[in-house]
Order: structure tokens, then C-alpha cells, then sequence
């Protein structure tokens, strides 16, 4: 018998152009299993293509990215104050690492957990809201969270930021880009992972109906903001694992990762690989990260101003990303030979 959950997100699939992860997912398993070797190569030759530090940033920002697009491509809520739990954990991971000296992966654990238990107080409010002014709450927020690090200088030392995160973990030497990019990939395949189930579970379906037909959902009898805020919750913990990530493994945290325009980094990211693809924002990730690395390093300044008119440009002619927009190209090549 199919439930109400599977009839509403069938309907909703029906009303809307299959978006990339729906296209994997109606590919043959050979085709997805092909692809996530591919992703783990990838995942694995990465700090041996590129500099290990940039390629530690990479797994950063694709975590960061991935949760927003939980939020944003799955849920339909776009926030602007993800820094806040990006920001928060990282400051809390790397208090925990320097005065408790635990591994690394624990204080990364507490920082994700303090994200989100951040997220509860600030979904509960935001939620209620839609559109740009459910932006506009959690842009708000955010701010106030940085307001408060930038005056709480006891405990995050304000401009100075927090300096010798250690890497601490069992024993083991990590000081090099190299192994610590290798010791933090579980974590980071373990967090997509996490993602990938949530999109793909009964709940997953409920939220994609929430985005195309709240009132629908609502009137099936499925409390719609209390889903909304576990969403909200479960992208804050993802965002906060990659914040603890980003804290330890630059062994430095300062005010720039509460700031506004990490979140609209993020959300570029997003939008650049593909609004609710999943993958597409580790796409992205990779994408935005390697091109200001050869900016910087090519002696470009106005880095903003490249990235800005990438982001216009795919706005313009990519409506669904870069990963959305070829695997609804693969779906279409498909569905003409069939």
C-alpha cells in the first residue's frame, strides 16, 4: 500500500523538473555505483593533485555546503547565518582541543553538538517565517552571535581569535597538511553519508513535500514547522562539523568565520554546484576554493569580484548548477533512447 508520504512526494516530484539527485537515483546501479568510486578516487588522489591545505579546505566547505543545501534545496528555507554554526563550532572546538586536549575528532564532535544545540533557539523563531524574511532572521542572528564573540574577548580573545589549535589524536604527528587531510576524511565521508541518508529517508520525502506544498503537508497532518526545525537542526550539526574541521585544521579561529559573508560564500557554493543536488555543493566546494587559492596566489586582489561574476554567470545560463544541470542533460540523453 503507498503511504500519503510517498503519494506526496510523488506529486511533488511530478510538479517539478527532476533535479541531479533525483536523475542519480533514477540511473542503473551500475551508473551510481560508478560514480561513487569515482567520488572516492577523487577523495583520495585529492592532496596528492593539490596542496594539502587547500584540499583540507575543500572537505570543509563541501560539509558547510552540503548543509546548506539541506536547508535550502530540500527544506526551501534559504539562510543567510549559517556562519553562525560554522562559526560556533569552530570556536568551540577549538577551546575544547586547547583546554581539554582532547583528540581532535572529539572536540570536533562537542563543537558540531554545540552548533546544534545553538540551532534549536534560533529555528524555533525562524522557522515561523518564510522567504527573505526567514533570511533576514537568521541574518539577523548570525550577527548577534558575532557580536558576541568580538566582545566576549576572555574566552574567544576577541580580534586575535583563537591561536595552536592543536591536532592532537592519540599520539599520532599530524602537523602535516598531508596525514591530517587523511584523518579527517572519515569524518567528512561519514557527514555526507549523514546527509545523503536524511534526503533519502521517509523524512527526507517530507521535507521536499513541505518545500513544494506546506499547505498540503499540513493539511495531511504533518507538523510542519516542528520538521522545518529538525531540518534546521540537522544542517546546523553538518555546518558545525566542518566549522570544527576548518578550526583544526587551520590550528586558528578568528572572528571571519562568524562573519556575514561566510554564509553568502556558502550559499554562492551552493548555487554554483546545483540547489538541491547534494553532491553539487561539493562540486562547488571545490570549484570556489581551488580558483581563490590561484587567485591568491596569483597576486589577484579583487577575489570577490571573480567569484561574483561566476556566480552571475551561472545564475544566467546554469538555472540548476553545474551538477543539476548535466545530470538533468544525462537524464535527457537517457530518456531519448529509451
Amino acid at each position: 500500500m503507498t503511504s500519503t508520504v510517498d503519494t506526496a512526494a510523488a506529486d511533488a516530484s511530478r510538479s517539478t523538473p527532476p533535479s541531479g539527485l533525483i536523475a542519480v537515483a533514477r540511473a542503473p546501479g551500475w551508473v551510481r555505483y560508478a560514480l561513487l568510486a569515482v567520488g572516492l578516487a577523487v577523495a583520495a588522489w585529492l592532496p596528492n593533485g593539490l596542496y594539502p591545505a587547500v584540499a583540507v579546505d575543500i572537505l570543509c566547505w563541501a560539509l558547510f555546503a552540503v548543509a546548506v543545501d539541506l536547508l535550502l534545496g530540500f527544506t526551501g528555507l534559504m539562510s543567510f547565518g549559517h556562519a553562525a554554526f560554522w562559526g560556533t563550532s569552530a570556536y568551540v572546538t577549538g577551546l575544547v582541543a586547547i583546554h581539554a586536549g582532547l583528540p581532535f575528532p572529539l572536540a570536533v564532535l562537542a563543537g558540531a553538538l554545540a552548533a546544534a544545540v545553538l540551532a534549536v533557539p534560533i529555528g524555533y523563531l525562524a522557522v515561523k517565517r518564510t522567504g527573505i524574511y526567514f533570511a533576514m532572521v537568521t541574518l539577523a542572528f548570525a550577527q548577534m552571535v558575532y557580536y558576541v564573540a568580538n566582545e566576549w574577548r576572555s574566552v574567544t580573545q576577541g580580534e586575535n581569535g583563537l591561536q595552536g589549535v592543536p591536532r592532537s589524536f592519540f599520539g599520532l604527528d599530524l602537523t602535516d597538511d598531508y596525514f591530517f587531510y587523511y584523518a579527517i576524511l572519515p569524518i567528512v565521508l561519514l557527514g555526507l553519508a549523514a546527509a545523503w541518508r536524511i534526503v533519502h529517508s521517509p523524512f527526507g520525502r517530507v521535507l521536499v513535500g513541505i518545500r513544494d506544498n506546506p499547505a498540503r503537508a499540513r493539511a495531511l497532518g504533518y507538523p510542519v514547522h516542528r520538521y522545518k526545525l529538525t531540518a534546521f537542526v540537522l544542517s546546523g550539526f553538518i555546518a558545525g562539523l566542518g566549522g570544527g574541521l576548518f578550526a583544526v585544521g587551520h590550528r586558528f579561529v578568528s572572528l571571519d568565520v562568524l562573519h556575514w559573508t561566510t554564509s553568502g560564500k556558502a550559499v554562492i557554493v551552493v548555487v554554483l554546484g546545483g540547489i538541491g543536488t547534494l553532491w553539487g555543493g561539493v562540486l562547488g566546494a571545490g570549484i570556489v576554493v581551488r580558483l581563490e587559492d590561484w587567485l591568491s596566489f596569483s597576486g589577484f586582489e579583487a577575489i570577490g569580484l571573480v567569484t561574483g561574476g561566476i556566480f552571475v554567470l551561472v545564475v544566467v545560463l546554469f538555472r540548476r548548477g553545474i551538477w543539476g544541470s548535466v545530470a538533468a542533460l544525462a537524464h535527457r540523453l537517457t530518456a531519448r533512447r529509451r
